[in-house]
């Protein structure tokens, strides 16, 4: 169980859980939910979480196991030392990713229609012959708007099947902030990628681009954000100063923290500053401040 856990990251599962808390908070207008919708929201935060988690990682470490023998980050990996195999990593992905359908239907059919293309995605992006981990770019759509889109819309549908009204300049602005962050870690396993032969947007563009991509996408986020609360959608235009404030802020910190030389340490500092507006935002959108 503990090799399966590692295999599952823990620490990943915040970053698909936040967005889906942003679509819960967009679609209640509350901090914390009514009661009653606890156990589907939480139901809807397991699947978020660990179970497709596990699904998309297991899967992903069984095919690129020859990438990551020559990758020293994944040394700790328990595919490596072969305390779990491939075969049982590909059954890992099949149990949870069922397990997240099935768990998507107690919340709703919408909800699980979503969880279930998720995990085609992750599928997509791992298992060849489609494999969009190595066709440049595609690497990149598929993480952002999994991240992006679909966390605050699966937030959405937990609370309501009804995707009518769901404010699609945040999911907009939410995969510009995931391309931000993500295209980064890709220059973390550049030399292992490009050793294993792995068609990367960071291999097929270099170091060099592949930050620009990320850095542009990062201040097109923030500058969305100063855009949509001037104009008083979604983003209060009580946030608008504070916006003003923040956006130098977070584009300085991109460009200190993080660099063609890529360690997942800078990303973590900059996702962790991001979550200053975000908590702001929050507060704001349910009427606190």
């Amino acid at each position: 169980m503990r090799d399966v856990l590692a295999v599952g990251r823990p620490a990943f599962w915040v970053v698909s859980v936040v967005p889906y808390y942003v679509g819960v908070l967009l679609a209640t207008h509350r901090l914390i939910p009514v009661p009653h919708d606890w156990p589907r929201l939480l139901v809807g935060a397991v699947v978020m979480g660990p179970l497709l988690w596990l699904s998309v990682l297991a899967i992903n470490d069984a095919y690129d196991l020859p990438g990551d023998l020559l990758n020293p980050r994944k040394s700790t990996s328990p595919l490596l030392d072969g305390r779990v195999s491939v075969q049982a990593a590909k059954r890992i992905a099949a149990i949870a990713g069922v397990a997240s359908v099935a768990a998507g239907l107690a919340v709703n059919p919408v909800f699980a229609l979503g969880v279930l293309l998720a995990v085609v995605l992750g599928y997509a992006y791992s298992v060849p012959p489609v494999r969009l981990k190595t066709r440049a770019g595609f690497d990149v759509a598929a993480n952002s708007v999994a991240l992006g889109t679909f966390g605050p819309v699966a937030g959405w549908a937990a609370v309501t099947s009804d995707l009518h009204g769901f404010p699609w300049l945040m999911a907009l602005q939410g995969t510009l902030v995931a391309v931000g962050l993500y295209l980064p870690t890709t220059l973390a396993d550049l030399e292992a990628d490009r050793a294993a032969g792995y068609r990367t947007i960071a291999v097929r563009l270099g170091a060099r681009t592949t930050y620009r991509l990320g850095f542009a996408a990062w201040i097109a986020a923030a500058g969305l954000s100063v855009v949509l609360a001037a104009a008083d959608l979604v983003i209060p235009r009580s946030m608008l100063v504070l916006e003003i404030v923040m956006v130098p802020v977070l584009v300085a910190a991109y460009r200190r923290f993080i660099g063609p030389g890529q360690t997942f340490k800078g990303v973590i500092v900059v996702a962790s500053l991001f979550l200053s507006p975000c908590a702001a935002f929050a507060l704001t959108y349910v009427g606190i401040l």
